[in-house]
C-alpha cells in the first residue's frame, strides 16, 4: 500500500508531498488540477522510462520517492533480488539533468526493472474507461 509520495522537480511541480490513506484511492478534480502529473510520477516509480523533458528545472535532478507498507507475502521479491525486506519500504527514483536515472529500494541501488517489479506487485492503477 502506498502511504505517501514525494515529487520534487517534476513536470510543473517544484515540490509536493502527498499522503494517502489506507484502502481505495481515487484522484479526481478539474482539468489541469495535476492528477495526470501525480500518476506520471507513480508510473516513473513503477519503472516507466524517463527523459529530461519531464524535469521542472532542467538544471536540477528530479526526485520521486514513496513509502510503501508491504505485507510479509512480498518478502520473496526482496529475497529474489538480494534485498533486505522491511514492511515499511522506501522506494526512490532520481532523474538527473542529463536524463540518466537511478533507482533505490531502502537506499540500496536497484535496476529499473527490479524497482518496477516491486512497485507493480503492490499497486494497481486504473484509468477512465478501463475495467
Amino acid at each position: 500500500m502506498i502511504q505517501n509520495l514525494l515529487i520534487k522537480n517534476f513536470a510543473l511541480i517544484e515540490k509536493l508531498i502527498v499522503d494517502f490513506t489506507d484502502g481505495f484511492i481515487v484522484l479526481s478534480g478539474e482539468t489541469g488540477a495535476g492528477k495526470s502529473i501525480i500518476l506520471d510520477a507513480i508510473s516513473l516509480l513503477s519503472g516507466k522510462r524517463s527523459d529530461r523533458e519531464s524535469l521542472f528545472d532542467k538544471d536540477k535532478k528530479c526526485i520521486l520517492e514513496s513509502q510503501l507498507h508491504l505485507e510479509s507475502d512480498k518478502e520473496y521479491l526482496f529475497k529474489k533480488h538480494n534485498l533486505d525486506f522491511e514492511s515499511e519500504t522506501i522506494i526512490r527514483r532520481e532523474i538527473s539533468p542529463n536524463g540518466k536515472s537511478r533507482s533505490f529500494v531502502n537506499d540500496t541501488p536497484v535496476s529499473l526493472s527490479v524497482l518496477g517489479e516491486i512497485v507493480s506487485s503492490n499497486l494497481e492503477i486504473y484509468s477512465q474507461n478501463q475495467s
